[in-house]
């Protein structure tokens, strides 16, 4: 599309910043420094980089984004601008995480909600703000995290026909082992088939201060096939059917993977997410009105437990699951007004959703009241406008309307169905002062409908005194308002350097948030408060050259509860990372240094110790390096060595009940045959 070369006007192709990324999940494809939405692209070398092994070490250097919960693979969840909390049910719903077009969603008591391996993602694009709701769901009130899958393309070289790597990695903390390899083949002209297989463990995490972080010990299966079929006219037309699934199957595993509480003892869990897309695209470039993708996508996430602590009852021993069935159609259509160019985003969106939850223990099949099965059916409708005149002013106005169908399964008070919509309209603007700076602003209005948990979620006496389903809770809604500023340069201190910045101030009032309510007996299980103000600043920057690389992040965010006046425990501390690093091209050499500084803060999620919520601020450095032959026998092999936390500090981060893991070292060895 033109809306790519017209926003691209004096990008340096050889040294790219972060900022000069391509972004395709907010509306047409443009770089992400001149998207009036605070958005970071982070790239395969990046994931490579991090050496992750998690999903949370890929993402640990975005501005606003905060990985809650725990180091466990099976802890992690997304804060983005102090939305998200591993303490509160029901906030993975405020945080839209897709792979590949498949929306993914988990919720469960002590639980992450994203289970997965970095190794099967080449690119993560993370669009900040409630804006991003107008093309991807009503209730979007921190954001999209957009995960796209490896190809085959990505390692078959030019005039080559295959290829595959094999990769191997070790971590010091906890002997973490990766066993990965990657088959890629080009079947004919036009079909390509990509096959990925990896095998991760470790035992358990050693902090800082020398404690064992207990039940952070796993072992996992994950692999991807996925093929790509281009046909028609100037193969424009691409086919693409790929199926991802992960898996862990752990005994005697600690059943609070949130956070440590040994007070729930162990349980035997297995874990088995699946993800199946069909999509089709036509770009068509000979037709303005026609760039059509179509995506059917299937996610399923079950988990399975048994023997647990008597402490857990009928949630101990229990069989849980999400499984959703996605269909999206969307076209763009380009055309001119006169002196604007427009490119008219449209289309539909529907889903169903079963939620279930079996108790097992003593070879029963009840429901679980605090976990209730349900169904849901959504329908959501969008359209998108974005203009452009003189490639320099860039209007974007959209609205999207979501319809959602509830209907509770085997809960025993309050069994009926209910119905709700929400709408999400946005206007943005950006406008090109020069070719090296540009300002941007937005506002977004985005409601959230209740899940299915929090509607029906109930309990009777017991350890939590009886609390009756939520049936009358009202959408939670959010006011959203953005500004910035970008800056670029270019042969600044040597041929072919560049940099970059984005500096992006926000501001959230939202209304009728949906919280847990006291256990009371007589009370809701979840109630509406009243209002709450999110508000901050993100600072993204990086330089590039040829020999020299930097980057920086920095954010910082408050958040208040309007109706008591106290600050929210979901708001991360300010916090700062800088990376910097030096290249020797000639020998395919890379190394440099990341220090993370993070503030104090008052409140927080509960530590584990269940001391004071206020944590000291902190600092930490990690140092990295790799090495990339590209000639001579060598040629295709990658070895990349680091050290985190090489101080060992020992520190908690507010929005994490556990304490900082021990110095590590990380060492991978990649090779890649080509045919």
């Amino acid at each position: 599309m033109q809306a790519v070369a017209a926003q691209s006007v004096g990008v340096n192709t050889t040294n790219i910043t972060i900022l000069e990324r391509l972004v395709i999940g907010a509306g047409a494809p443009k770089i992400a420094i001149d998207t009036p939405q605070a958005v970071t692209v982070v790239n395969q070398d990046d994931i490579d980089a991090a050496q992750a092994t998690s999903i949370g070490d890929v993402l640990d250097t975005v501005p606003g984004v905060t990985l809650i919960g725990s180091e466990r693979v099976l802890g992690e969840s997304f804060n983005i601008r102090g939305i998200g909390t591993a303490e509160t049910s029901g906030d993975e719903a405020r945080i839209v995480v897709n792979v590949d077009g498949a929306k993914k969603f988990y919720e469960q008591y002590r639980m992450g909600s994203f289970f997965s391996d970095p190794e099967l993602y080449k690119q993560v694009e993370v669009l900040r703000g409630p804006a991003s709701s107008t093309l991807y769901g009503s209730g979007a009130l921190g954001g999209v995290i957009n995960f796209t899958t490896k190809d085959a393309s990505d390692f078959i070289g030019y005039d080559k026909t295959g290829a595959a790597r094999l990769k191997t990695q070790y971590s010091s903390n906890g002997n973490g082992t990766l066993v990965s390899g990657i088959l890629a083949q080009q079947i004919s002209d036009t079909f390509e088939v990509l096959a990925a297989g990896n095998w991760r463990r470790a035992d358990e995490i050693t902090l800082a201060n020398g404690e064992a972080l207990s039940g952070s010990d796993f072992q996992s299966l994950s692999g991807l096939i996925k093929g790509t079929a281009h046909f028609g006219d100037n193969d424009e037309q691409v086919l693409r059917l790929s199926y991802q699934r992960w898996s862990s199957d752990a005994e005697d595993q600690a059943y609070a993977q949130t956070g440590t509480s040994a007070m729930f003892g162990n349980v035997d869990r297995k874990v088995l997410d699946q993800t199946a897309v069909l999509a089709y695209e036509n770009a068509d470039s000979d037709n303005p009105w026609v760039d059509l993708k179509v995506n059917l996508s299937f996610s399923d996430t079950t988990v399975s437990q048994s023997n647990s602590a008597t402490l857990l009852g009928a949630i101990g021993d229990a069989d849980y699951g999400y499984r959703t069935w996605q269909a999206n159609i969307e076209n763009t259509s380009e055309f001119d007004t006169g002196a604007w160019v427009h490119y008219l985003t449209y289309g539909v969106q529907g889903s169903f959703q079963e939620r279930t939850a079996n108790s097992t223990r003593g070879g029963g099949t009840a429901g679980i009241t605090t976990h209730p099965e349900g169904q849901e059916k959504r329908l959501g409708l969008f359209v998108q406008d974005e203009a452009i005149y003189d490639e320099r002013l860039t209007l974007i106005a959209g609205v999207r309307g979501d319809f959602a169908f509830q209907t509770p399964k085997r809960t025993t008070q309050g069994e009926y169905d209910i119905n709700d919509f929400a709408v999400s309209p946005k206007l943005a603007a950006l406008y090109d002062i020069n070719d090296n700076v540009s300002v941007f602003g937005s506002v977004a209005h985005t409601q959230r409908m209740p899940t299915l948990d929090e509607r029906y979620q109930y309990s009777t006496t017991g350890r939590t005194p009886g609390k009756s389903p939520s049936l009358n809770l009202k959408k939670e809604s959010s006011n959203s308002f953005e500004a910035g500023f970008a800056l670029s340069g270019y042969e600044l201190v040597q041929d072919g350097d560049q940099a970059s910045v984005k500096i992006t101030g926000f501001y959230s009032d939202l209304t009728d948030m949906i919280e847990s309510s006291p256990a009371v007996a007589g009370n809701t299980y979840y109630r509406n408060i009243g209002e709450a103000t999110i508000y901050g600043v993100e600072v993204e920057g990086a330089y590039e050259s040829e020999r020299l690389f930097g980057r920086v992040a920095y954010s910082a965010t408050v958040g208040t509860d309007d109706t008591t006046g106290d600050a929210l425990t979901s708001i991360p501390a300010h916090k700062l990372a800088v990376t910097v690093g030096g290249r020797e091209p000639e020998f395919g050499l890379e190394y440099g240094v990341k220090a993370v500084f993070a503030a104090a803060t008052e409140t927080g999620v509960t530590p584990a110790s269940g001391s004071d919520k206020s944590t000291p601020g902190y600092m930490s450095f990690d140092l990295f390096s790799s090495w990339k032959p590209t000639s001579g026998v060598l040629a295709g092999t990658e070895v990349r060595a680091s050290i985190d936390n090489v101080l060992n500090a020992d520190y908690r981060d507010n929005q994490t009940p556990d304490r900082s893991s021990g110095r590590t070292f990380k060492l991978s060895l990649s090779k890649q045959f080509d045919w």
